[in-house]
């Protein structure tokens, strides 16, 4: 008789085994890629490069140590690993036989390094580079005299001023961007020798190869106004050795991963072309343009309703991803699709006359990697009971879509807690379908009654879905019914539905979110006086509005929210953008921007608040919540706040792991205490 499982605890979010990026070699026989584990201080994370055989044998560690191993590749003919990592003061490129042994170090620099890839004949790598201001004080004529101690107190002190001239000037996560951009550098896989192929005030990101290795592809924005109009992108390329940059021309609109086909004719990119959108409202679509311009820019999938990226959120590994990738014949390109809580493969034909899904079922296809040579692929592949694992897919032929598990990490804690399957449920909202889930407390007895916990997502324009998500298992192993919905505003039901709330958050969305409580509490086993709500950053925002509107909840946490849209617009660090979003600017629109702020609304809150924030949100600044604090504590109503140094927006996702711990137990303690 197998042994009983126990409750899932905060604790054991620290045991997650979290499977990362990944790549599959040119031959489609080996994976190679990144587990992060918590630091035993758990006060950091770890990440490691893993080698395993795609029929799931030979599962051994590549690197070891408290590294940060990351973006691994292989060189064409699969013999060498290259990967990014920071393992003294700067980061760098590193390479290391694809069979095992000591990592070599091919170049440092102090900046941030992505998109690393081979050149076709393996002799080169390519990537973008951003160079880190100077530290404060260093002197280039005495930069390399300088003792470590000094560089390391360097690097603590704060600068005299900081000169601002850009209206995108720092990025949440980030910091303060650095005064130069990203630009295009390959480097010689021997030696080391690195030559930056591109130079100015743009950023040019994305680089890719042209098959024969004489070019390189990239996206960057040469208008006027950049920062303002950031969706203004365009593919350009430039010679494999330098020279004068080439703009491929497309339709207006946000550009997003080139990838050149296999005969080197085409250009396979991410776009839409609506250039004046709100943010995530119209739907990226699959795009091809000649190499030359010609033929012009063709949406291949422009019957598609959803985006073509991944948008499924959750605490163990967020969306936000996708890129197209060529099969090896170049008939088809292959990509991501949100559809109704899933993130799956599908392929389009090179022409746009076939579209199909290739995987399917209820999960969250976290990342893939293709094999050059073959239609088999790799991908971290998560599902509502179990964080993200590898798989190996089939792209094509009779196994088409055929899934094999080739990992299992968290096996021994999947045996030893007890994980709930979540019930799909679709209910009306007026005359709208909305889909939702009920996450039930183990041991459920139907005859009970149970106090249910609201989760609301952020963004707006994300979804919940069948991905495994650590605090609604918290919560429900807590005792709680927990229910989570995506309303009108999310993406993943196509564009009407995600931009039904433009200039008018706080009503429909609103709407969906109390129909779904209106839902739960016909449940014979709900307790309709002990309800709770919480969520963050747009959740947080759903939830300032909630208790702003009704007082049927019992108790709240209101997470990295947004109070005031006004000057929200100021102290985010993309909320310039959002004039879009909310019809105007405060200025212009200032009777708009006050009926949907929650602020407007606070007089009326009288369920017990948590307010979490974190103090180095730069997406939602702290102000955001001090406002609504401050005036709830000056109104005598019951209010906490609790304050994270240090930590960005994405606190519950990638925090530092005691204090995602920390947050994790106020949420508890609070609904413990007023439900």
């Amino acid at each position: 008789m197998p042994a009983k499982k126990r409750k899932i605890t905060a604790e054991d979010l620290t045991r997650i085994r979290f499977v990362r990026n990944c790549a599959i070699s040119p031959n489609g026989e080996r994976v190679c890629f990144v587990v992060e584990t918590v630091a035993k201080d758990k006060k950091k994370y770890q990440t490691n490069l893993w080698m395993i055989d795609t029929d799931g044998s030979n599962l051994r560690q590549f690197t070891y140590g408290k590294r940060s191993d990351n973006a691994p590749v292989f060189s064409p003919d699969g013999k060498t690993i290259a990967f990014i990592s920071k393992r003294a003061d700067n980061p760098g490129i590193y390479l290391i036989d694809a069979n095992g042994g000591e990592a070599r170090e091919l170049v440092t620099k102090d900046g941030s390094f992505s998109s690393l890839s081979f050149s076709p004949d393996g002799k080169k790598l390519l990537c973008a580079f951003r160079q880190n201001d100077p530290t404060p004080g260093d002197d280039e004529k005495d930069k390399n005299k300088k003792s470590e101690n000094k560089k390391k107190a360097a690097a603590k002190e704060a600068p005299v001023y900081r000169h601002i001239t850009r209206l995108f000037y720092r990025l949440d996560g980030e910091g303060f961007t650095p005064k130069d951009g990203y630009h295009i550098w390959v480097f010689d896989v021997k030696t080391g020798e690195g030559k930056q192929l591109t130079r100015g005030k743009y950023d040019e990101v994305s680089p890719c190869w042209t098959p024969d290795g004489r070019k390189i592809v990239f996206v960057s924005n040469h208008s006027a106004d950049p920062d303002r109009d950031h969706m203004r992108q365009d593919i350009f390329c430039v010679s494999a050795k330098g020279g004068p940059l080439k703009r491929i021309p497309t339709l207006p609109g946000p550009v997003e991963a080139p990838r050149v086909s296999p005969d080197g004719k085409k250009i396979a990119y991410l776009g839409h072309t609506n250039p004046g959108d709100a943010w995530g409202v119209t739907n990226y679509h699959v795009w091809t343009v000649g190499i030359n311009g010609r033929p012009t820019a063709v949406d291949l999938t422009p019957k598609l309703d959803r985006q073509v990226m991944d948008l499924t959120i959750s605490d163990t590994g967020e969306g936000f991803g996708g890129e197209p990738i060529w099969s090896a014949d170049g008939r088809y390109i292959y990509f991501f699709c949100s559809n109704e809580g899933s993130t799956h493969v599908y392929a389009v034909s090179s022409g746009g006359r076939r579209l199909r899904p290739v995987t399917a079922g209820d999960m969250h296809i976290m990342g893939i990697s293709v094999a050059v040579n073959t239609s088999r692929a790799a991908g971290i592949i998560s599902t509502a009971t179990a964080p993200g694992e590898l798989f190996s897919i089939e792209l094509a032929g009779k196994n088409e879509g055929a899934l094999q598990q080739i990992t299992n990490f968290n096996r021994e804690l999947l045996a030893e807690v007890e994980i709930r399957k979540p019930e799909t449920i679709w209910f009306k909202s007026g005359d709208t379908k909305v889909h939702g889930w009920i996450l039930k407390p183990p041991g459920f007895k139907p005859t009970r009654k149970y106090p249910a916990i609201v989760e609301i997502h952020g963004g707006p324009r994300t979804q919940y879905g069948f991905t495994f998500f650590h605090e609604m298992q918290l919560l429900a192993a807590e005792g709680y019914v927990v229910f989570y919905c995506n309303p009108r505003g999310s993406q993943g039901y196509g564009e009407k539905f995600a931009g039904a709330i433009i200039e008018d958050w706080g009503t429909v969305d609103y709407d969906d979110i109390m129909a779904g409580v209106e839902y739960l509490k016909k449940k014979k086993y709900i307790n309709k006086n002990r309800l709770g709500v919480t969520g963050g950053s747009y959740g947080g925002y759903m939830t300032n509005w909630i208790v702003g509107h009704t007082n049927q909840f019992r108790a709240a946490v209101t997470q990295r929210s947004v109070t005031d849209l006004s000057s929200f617009m100021g102290s985010s660090d993309i909320g310039f953008d959002d004039y879009r979003e909310f019809g105007g600017f405060p200025w212009t629109n200032e009777a708009g921007y006050k009926r949907q702020s929650p602020i407007t609304y606070a007089h009326k809150i009288r369920t017990p608040l948590l307010i979490i924030h974190s103090e180095n949100d730069l997406r939602c600044a702290i102000e955001q919540g001090e406002q609504l604090y401050t005036r709830l504590k000056m109104l005598r109503r019951k209010v906490e706040f609790v304050r994270f140094p240090e930590e960005p927006h994405g606190l519950s996702r990638h925090g530092r792991p005691d204090r995602r711990l920390a947050r994790l137990k106020f949420i508890v303690d609070w609904f413990a205490k007023y439900m």
